[in-house]
């Protein structure tokens, strides 16, 4: 590791890979966030030859993220790229490897409003019926494929959640779900009826034969050669069963958890109550679904009203 001048400390990559190994280990960041953390530091390394990181001016972050626009980066890429530096160069400041904070003054394009995809309740009904149908024929893979997107949309979890679930985590008496989110947080989440007889079905006659081919040890989710499901995997399951129905090539778990969030929304769940379950560390977070449902309100007047 090259530390770089005495003054100047450490070089920029020598100090990134400490700042996402404290990401990691100290603040318990989610490993895509660290990745993304890596990758973004990576490419500011790349545009300034690695210099000392005390090196490092408001220029040189101005003229990365200008090159950055300029190869066509999305306005989100840019704002994310801005949050990396900016809790990088904190970080190293609090930590004594610089005087001054050079992010301080970077200005980034703001994030464009995304709305999430959001299947209707009579496409999540038609897919969760699909793959019910799909399990009665008592396929292991299909009896475990229910379970997933069942627990993904009956308790609006992540998918890292369902797939770093183990057998304890479940109450399967209450119909509640101990998960894991993000910051390591610890939630216990409810969820429905269909949801707990596709988990049961998949405990009773699928988990037994998967757990025989492999070493999942406690994990609830296996997959087809016994080992703990990994979320790359629970993705393919849910992009295989709702592409078709939304008529989306791709399309992953995030989606059954909009649409959770989104039907519950509509139902007159309270904004916290669905805060909580979502596991928002902020209101505003949770917010955006009521702009889904207020779209689908203003998209439905008019259609419908006779002075729309």
């Amino acid at each position: 590791m090259d530390l770089g001048t005495a003054n100047a400390g450490p070089t920029l990559s020598a100090a990134a890979e400490r700042f996402c190994a404290h990401s990691a280990q100290v603040r318990r960041l989610a490993d895509a966030t660290v990745r993304a953390y890596r990758s973004d530091l990576a490419d500011l390394v790349a545009a300034t030859g690695d210099l000392p990181v005390g090196e490092v001016g408001l220029e040189h972050l101005r003229d990365w993220l200008w090159r950055a626009t300029q190869r066509g980066d999305a306005r989100s890429t840019l704002a994310r790229r801005a949050a990396a530096v900016r809790g990088f160069f904190s970080w190293a400041r609090e930590t004594g490897l610089i005087e001054a904070d050079p992010s301080v003054r970077l200005v980034a394009p703001k994030r464009g409003r995304t709305l999430p995809t959001v299947a209707s309740a009579r496409t999540m009904a038609a897919v969760l019926d699909g793959a019910r149908e799909a399990a009665s024929q008592g396929d292991p893979l299909a009896l475990r494929d229910a379970a997933i997107v069942e627990l993904l949309y009956g308790a609006a979890v992540r998918v890292s959640e369902v797939c770093g679930l183990d057998l304890d985590d479940l109450d399967r008496s209450a119909h509640t779900v101990r998960v894991v989110g993000k910051g390591s947080k610890e939630r216990v989440v409810p969820y429905g009826t269909p949801a707990a007889r596709a988990v049961d079905a998949y405990l009773s006659r699928a988990r037994p034969v998967l757990a025989a081919r492999g070493t999942g040890g406690p994990a609830l989710f296996l997959g087809a050669r016994g080992a703990r499901l990994g979320p790359r995997a629970a993705y393919d399951v849910v992009s295989r069963l709702l592409g078709p129905e939304i008529g989306a090539e791709h399309v992953g778990p995030h989606a059954l958890r909009h649409s959770a969030a989104t039907h519950l929304l509509d139902g007159g769940a309270d904004l916290r109550a669905v805060q909580e379950m979502l596991g928002h560390a902020s209101l505003g977070t949770t917010q955006i679904y009521t702009h889904v449902s207020v779209d689908k309100l203003t998209a439905a007047y008019r259609l419908a009203h006779p002075r729309a």
